[in-house]
């Protein structure tokens, strides 16, 4: 196995690294074997059943591959050119070439590739931009919010003097006339933009507005849409927000982590934020594997995938209305759907409990319609983005709409009908 950009005589000095590489699982497996089961067991549970969590994804062997590399190995606190410790030279290589990939490939001017999560890289953006005490509006969390959007349970609640906006009760959409009244009754510091459970289209262009008219920072927390945008599947909020968070698993199909995008104005303050103010030295296998994961997303098939996640969440939305799950908002834009399941007389955690039993894996979630202080949920979240990279398609939305409907009414054999479904599809032909 040659390194790139060295000459064939270094096989002989990286063939053990490979050797030892292919060999990793049976290690594991003699000094270990109680964990090895649970890594076993956990690698049945994803390829036997059906993964519909709108935040999970399956990430390409080739990342997985980085994120178990000697790269684990390394502490790189700092940035490239710029660290704490020594021999950091062939780290340094590969978080230029996430940066520059992600700059490339989401038309910004910096992107900082670091933040250990997507909640990390939305506090980098706050501590970047606000202190302690500002106004910021952001979408209330029955209506779709993050915690990181101002729960009283998180920092952002805390820390900040959170208001929420919400959805038309009618259309389930933005209601963008309350969220413009908000802003200039507020005056808030920041508005933040995204959701974890909005099954719609964002208008960026209208939060910039409303942003520039109350002189606010523009937020953009587009952790579930990010690989979309990559794949030209959804639109970019780049040339609007101030600054754009985001997660690299989900829809961008990297490792777990988070990215920060935004322009050069800005890129030494977000630096800053992300270290040393709020996080240690980076993990370098994962900024290695989402170098990785950008290097995929701008190839012409990531673009055909994420288009097929749309057009597959979308014929999967309209499959449950034909069985009585009817999708909030009447459809999606994305690959994330929300159903109200209160008329089978369930609540969320009751329908995630069914769907488990039959090897079905998705969320509960808030709706807009439920009491306040949310008790019982009475929705649930899927997403597409899981499945489509198994090699599902339009036919296969239909026979799932199936099975979730069978399984909400608790009907028997469902999860052998799942199991055998995702036997046809496996993510990985071998472990």
């Amino acid at each position: 196995m040659a390194v790139a950009g060295t000459s064939p005589e270094t096989d002989a000095h990286t063939a053990p690294y490979a050797a030892a590489h292919a060999a990793d699982f049976d290690v594991l497996r003699r000094q270990d074997p109680e964990l090895a089961g649970v890594l076993l067991a956990e690698y049945e549970r994803q390829t036997a059943g059906l993964q519909l969590i709108a935040a999970e994804n399956f990430a390409s062997p080739a990342v997985l591959a980085v994120l178990g590399s000697p790269l684990a190995n390394k502490y790189a606190e700092g940035y490239p050119g710029h660290r704490h410790h020594g021999g950091c030279e062939l780290v340094d290589l590969a978080e230029r070439m996430a940066i520059e990939r992600a700059c490339a490939l989401f038309g910004c001017a910096h992107a900082n590739v670091q933040p250990y999560s997507g909640s990390s890289a939305v506090l980098a953006a706050y501590a970047a931009l606000l202190v302690p005490g500002d106004a910021v509006l952001a979408m209330s969390l029955p209506h779709g919010g993050h915690l990181t959007h101002g729960s009283p349970a998180n920092f952002s609640g805390r820390w900040f003097d959170f208001t929420g906006y919400g959805v038309d009760p009618g259309t389930g959409l933005i209601d963008y006339r309350q969220l413009r009244d908000l802003a200039h009754a507020r005056r808030p510091k920041a508005i933040v933009a995204g959701s974890t459970s909005y099954p719609r289209h964002i208008d960026y262009a209208a939060f910039r507005e409303i942003a520039d008219e109350v002189g606010a920072y523009l937020i953009v927390d587009a952790a579930h849409t990010l690989g979309l945008v990559a794949g030209g599947a959804a639109p970019s909020p780049v040339p609007y927000a101030d600054v754009v968070c985001a997660t690299t698993h989900k829809t961008l199909r990297g490792p777990r982590g988070g990215i920060i995008l935004c322009g050069s104005e800005l890129a030494d303050r977000v630096d800053r934020a992300v270290f040393p103010f709020t996080q240690g030295g980076p993990q370098m296998h994962t900024v290695a594997a989402t170098a990785v994961a950008l290097g995929e997303a701008a190839t012409p098939a990531f673009a055909g995938y994420a288009h097929q996640v749309v057009a597959n969440a979308q014929v999967l939305a309209a499959a449950l209305g034909a069985q009585e799950l009817i999708p909030q908002t009447g459809g999606t834009d994305t690959h994330l759907i929300t159903v109200d399941v209160s008329a089978l007389g369930l609540t969320g955690l009751v329908a995630r409990g069914r769907c488990a039993a039959a090897r079905i894996s998705l969320d509960k979630c808030a709706l807009p319609s439920d009491p306040a202080p949310a008790g019982s949920v009475s929705g649930i979240r899927l997403g597409t983005a899981a499945v489509t990279t198994q090699g599902m398609r339009e036919s296969e939305m239909e026979r799932i709409a199936k099975l979730l409907g069978r399984a909400l009414r608790g009907e028997e054999g469902v999860a052998g009908e799942a199991a055998e479904l995702a036997a046809a599809f496996p993510p990985y032909t071998r472990l």
